[in-house]
């Protein structure tokens, strides 16, 4: 039974797998276990990994650290990159209605935290070098970890003793930081759990439908060609009703005095094509139950049609002549869960579900040219997933000169693939390349990213975890890890709540992308039913992360 023993003590690839292997299992299933509603979810992983750490010190059990550091950064590159993905198709659209206010919370997050912790440090005494690795660890922040470290070392390469020390402060302060943000995330729950779901996507600027009354003098005898030519803004007009008849319109169609046309917009351009048409009907056909086929009694009907076809992956919907050619109205796109304006310049891509008004032949038509066959997109396109990688791991270690710094800044493991993921996601199709995969699929590898990274994370800080807290400096750090990553926290979610207009998905996304901490936003993902919370994360992540990145190094620099 030796070889049995040998496979646990002794440091090889075996030994990695197997003890990664259990402390994965061992987190996961406690991480399960609710207590009032609420469990801690992959959070426990790290734990389970300290834990296991510590035994391992305790027992003398040597570790193949270099095969734990790449299943640890490899794990790290997964979760993002895969992050990037799932959110990069809505992810411009989303910084254009509500990126900008998310990301100067972001920032007032970062600003608060940094001053909070190296206030708090400096009046207990704690040095410059153990104070920057206690932020870094309530922060949860290991790009931010290894820049101050660097930049120490690059001002004052004698000190090596202090910039390992900083390692052992952030060790100290990441548990805390995780808890402490997990904690943020679950009191702002209950204190706002009114406003969970609520405005969901910037409801202005959703896809909406109302029908218009032609009363402008002004249109009629226009095409609705000509219409929609007056303003940049975006309609789509599926049907016209006329003397009792109802009808698909073409870009041609002429808009005679007293139509009334039902039309696909934004609803916060409703105001526009008010003026435009002259009259607005009071019924209110933005309704999620309602009957396309009841207006008028006729054959038509809407449809929902997958784009399967990957020849049509990046091809502009009015390039296809659908409309003229089978008499039929694309009224929305709904890609990964955002609804969008069916314009003719919108570019298609693979996943997409869209809408289709017209009679059942035609749509039936419509269906053999853009695919619709679900069990394609079940295929994923692990090609372009590893390509992406790469150019994340590329971007990630690009050094960027800043003026007046001996030292260049990175993006990081953690920043590079995340960008990377939300440009393909976004522009991939631009370059017939398919980045799509289902929810599920992309759910697993990011499961499996964050899960493995956080059981190396843990088995390397367990070692010296117990020794270190469990005196009184350790003490001192923990209070302070726990504070900075609590109190900051808990006064920007707040504020954000309560006089920005955040609902709880938004809030948690914003800052558990403030604070690097995708445990918290695992726990947040679970309470809501949409990607909102991780598409938020997504949106201040990479600016977070840079600025984190770039604080560490001129704080090192101004006050080493």
């Amino acid at each position: 039974m030796n070889w049995l023993v040998d496979i646990f003590t002794q440091p090889s690839y075996l030994q990695s797998v197997a003890l990664l292997s259990i402390i994965c299992a061992v987190g996961l299933a406690f991480g399960q276990i609710r207590f009032k509603g609420v469990s801690l979810g992959v959070t426990l992983v790290f734990f389970a990994g300290i834990i296991a750490g510590h035994v391992c010190k305790r027992l003398g059990i040597s570790v193949n650290w270099d095969m734990i550091a790449v299943a640890q950064n490899f794990g790290l590159i997964l979760f993002v990159y895969a992050l990037g993905i799932q959110v990069g198709p809505g992810f411009f659209s989303s910084l254009k209605k509500g990126g900008i206010r998310l990301n100067i919370l972001g920032f007032m997050v970062i600003v608060l935290t940094t001053v909070f912790g190296l206030a708090v440090c400096a009046i207990f005494g704690v040095s410059l070098s153990d104070g920057m690795g206690l932020l870094c660890g309530a922060v949860t922040n290991t790009p931010m970890l290894g820049a101050g470290q660097q930049a120490l070392l690059d001002v004052h390469p004698e000190q090596v003793q202090e910039a390992n020390n900083m390692a052992t402060a952030c060790a100290v302060g990441y548990p805390l930081g995780v808890l402490g943000v997990l904690l943020c995330t679950i009191i702002l729950r209950f204190v706002f759990s009114s406003k969970i779901g609520v405005n969901r996507h910037d409801p202005d600027g959703e896809t909406y439908v109302a029908e218009f009354h032609v009363s402008n003098p002004a249109i009629f005898d226009m095409s609705i060609k000509d219409v929609a030519a007056l303003t940049d803004k975006h309609l789509i007009i599926s049907r016209v009703w006329r003397d009792g008849r109802v009808t698909i319109p073409s870009s041609a169609t002429v808009l005679k005095k007293d139509d009334h046309v039902l039309a696909v917009l934004r609803k916060i351009d409703i105001d526009i094509f008010k003026t435009i048409f002259g009259e607005q009907e009071k019924t209110d056909w933005n309704r999620p139950d309602i009957d396309w086929d009841s207006i008028d009694g006729s054959d038509l009907i809407s449809k929902h049609i997958l784009v399967t076809r990957k020849e049509l992956n990046g091809v502009k919907i009015g390039s296809l002549h659908l409309r003229n050619s089978f008499a039929i109205n694309i009224t929305r796109i709904n890609r990964a869960g955002i609804q969008l304006v069916a314009y003719p310049g919108l570019r298609l891509q693979l996943g997409d579900r869209l809408t289709i008004v017209g009679e059942a032949d035609a749509i039936a038509k419509v269906s053999e040219i853009l695919g619709n066959e679900e069990k394609v997109l079940k295929n994923p396109n692990l090609v372009a997933l590893f390509i992406g990688i790469v150019l994340g791991v590329i971007l990630g270690a690009i050094p960027i000169a800043v003026p007046g710094m001996s030292t260049p800044i990175k993006l990081g493991i953690a920043g590079g693939p995340v960008v990377v993921g939300i440009l393909m996601g976004a522009f991939g199709s631009r370059i017939h390349l398919s980045t799509y995969t289902t929810r599920s699929a992309n759910l697993m590898l990011r499961q499996m990213g964050i899960v493995i990274y956080l059981a190396c994370l843990g088995l390397g800080a367990g070692g010296n975890f117990f020794s270190t807290v469990l005196c009184m400096q350790g003490l001192l750090w923990v209070g302070i890890s726990l504070a900075t990553a609590l109190i900051p926290v808990l006064v920007c979610g707040y504020v954000a709540s309560r006089w920005c207009g955040l609902d709880y998905a938004q809030n948690a996304g914003m800052l558990c992308a403030a604070m690097a901490n995708p445990m918290a936003l695992s726990y947040a993902n679970s309470i809501v039913d949409d990607d909102e919370a991780s598409e938020a994360y997504a949106t201040v992540y990479p600016l977070s992360m840079f600025i984190r990145v770039i604080s560490a190094q001129l704080l090192i620099l101004l006050l080493a």
